[in-house]
């Protein structure tokens, strides 16, 4: 791989939002005829690097260098003009257009005045060629697949004569087959020269297809490393911040002797999921959760934990597999049906999925059990405030009163009122993801206490947390999850971070 002058140098570039260190001197390189993935968890950076580069946002400090001479582009279109093309993991197209229109949008040939439909056909097709795609290039795009619909996109990319082509998410939404198709047009690009930028969350993808590997965390650069030097277990280190002597080898000795006892075979089960899965969602999986059991999900961003519990729970619709509740089968096709068979689910957006600002403490909590009811048993006020108080004093919810508005809590409290909401169901089955995110070392502590409690009492829990440690310290069991697939199952003396992270990285 060449090392000569980088096709781009980004250098020290650093972005402030309101509040928030975007990016804090990030540099980054790229070669001609390269892959580079950027990695590195929720809110490392990454998006926001891209955007400063294709032109979304300004940098505040720092400077881009394009073939040694400064740029700064301050539009997707500047950056376009200089060479710089982004294919989104949506695809940014006219679905109701024909691939070839969609292809010369804005660059039609023309012919005596009027578009010439023979001439930008014969092109397009020619640019498709090149990417071994033979088609119909006067079908509206709509009429392709995902994969196809993605080949298009670069084709138009190759027909602006890019130096730098950006591959955000490409394979999110591709089967195994339409990957390995991409990769093949990614690697015949690559060897004509192009400089390719590609962001995934995809480990294995990674290894297959890029050439060096720049890691980012928290807005910060950690490293660059060339791929075939860079240890998968290492890059998993780096992208969570912790050299592999950090991690901490077992849960404490209470928590490990309840994992056996809960393994036991006269644990009731209350949970039993049989070859469940959604086809561009996550691959069939089994699962089973015990009464009072905490099974933890564990896996980096984008390893399907999510869409584990979205399935579940009943929010998509799965398109295989049974889920059995206390030994029966359920009908889950819907979060009311899942509400009705006793399961309970906190989003890890609590922003935008799980408490309502501007409603009070009081109507957040009974949200669940009024929709559980329908609108035909109506909760009164009085009953209302009977069962708030109840949670508030039970969670210890720092509320003057039931009546507050949400948006007046603080995170961990706010983390607790979701909490509270699906506890007033009484459910048999809970599913937290990413309960402690956002909130102070404080709450976290009592979030996590809380959880122990609930399994104490006999409820089956499903707990989902990027953070190794917690998932360790919290669970009685361990379901590891890669690239949108569940792996393997960890318990007793293999709970332990460093053989999550064997496990990811696909050693022993």
């Amino acid at each position: 791989m060449p090392e000569e002058m980088p096709v781009l140098s980004m250098k020290r570039i650093t972005k402030v939002f309101p509040g928030v260190k975007a990016l804090s001197a990030v540099d980054f390189r790229l070669f001609k005829g390269e892959v580079h993935a950027i990695m590195g968890q929720n809110g490392a950076g990454k998006s926001t690097l891209i955007k400063v580069l294709t032109g979304v946002h300004e940098q505040d400090s720092g400077e881009i260098l394009l073939e040694g001479k400064p740029i700064r582009p301050d539009s997707p279109l500047a950056a376009q003009k200089l060479g710089i093309s982004t294919v989104y993991q949506e695809i940014n197209l006219c679905p109701n257009l024909s691939v070839a229109e969609n292809i010369f949008a804005g660059r039609q040939p023309t012919r005596f005045g009027g578009i010439d439909w023979k001439e930008m056909t014969r092109r397009s097709e020619e640019l498709l060629k090149r990417l071994n795609l033979v088609i119909d290039v006067t079908q509206i795009l709509s009429s392709y697949s995902i994969a196809i619909q993605q080949l298009v996109a670069i084709a138009r990319v190759l027909d602006i004569s890019s130096k730098i082509l950006i591959l955000d998410e490409p394979t999110s939404s591709l089967d195994e087959t339409e990957v390995e198709q991409l990769f093949k047009v990614i690697r015949f690009l690559r060897d004509e020269g192009l400089a390719i930028i590609f962001i995934t969350h995809f480990l294995d993808q990674t290894y297959q297809i890029s050439d060096r590997i720049t890691v980012l965390k928290n807005g910060e650069f950690v490293g660059e490393f060339r791929t075939e030097m860079l240890p998968k277990l290492d890059l998993i280190a780096k992208m969570l911040g912790k050299e592999l002597s950090e991690f901490s080898y077992a849960a404490d000795n209470d928590q490990r002797k309840r994992a056996f006892a809960i393994a036991g075979k006269d644990a009731k089960n209350v949970l039993n999921v049989k070859d469940l899965g959604l086809r561009g969602s996550i691959a069939p999986f089994d699962l089973n959760l015990n009464e009072g059991e905490v099974l933890g999900l564990a896996g980096l961003l984008g390893s399907g934990r999510t869409e584990m519990a979205r399935l579940i729970f009943g929010i998509d619709g799965a398109n295989q597999g049974e889920i059995q509740v206390k030994g029966k089968k359920a009908a889950i096709n819907s979060p009311r049906s899942a509400m009705m068979a006793g399961m309970g689910f906190c989003s890890e957006d609590r922003k935008s999925e799980g408490v309502f600002a501007d409603l009070t403490v009081r109507e957040n909590i009974i949200l669940a059990l009024q929709a559980r009811n329908g609108v035909f048993k109506y909760i009164t006020t009085r009953k209302q405030l009977e069962i708030a108080d109840e949670m508030i004093k039970s969670l210890a919810i720092m509320t003057p009163s039931a009546n507050n508005r949400a948006s007046q809590l603080s995170g961990g409290n706010q983390q607790k009122v979701m909490l509270a909401r699906w506890l007033a169901t009484s459910p048999i089955i809970l599913i937290l993801d990413e309960p402690t995110r956002g909130i102070d070392v404080g709450a976290k502590l009592e979030i996590m206490e809380l959880i122990l409690n609930l399994s104490r009492q006999g409820m089956g829990v499903m707990f989902i947390s990027s953070e190794f440690e917690e998932v360790v310290r919290c669970s009685s069991r361990i379901a590891v999850l890669k690239d949108k697939a569940k792996i393997a199952e960890l318990n007793g003396e293999d709970m332990n971070e460093s053989s999550i992270m064997r496990t990811i990285a696909g050693g022993n």
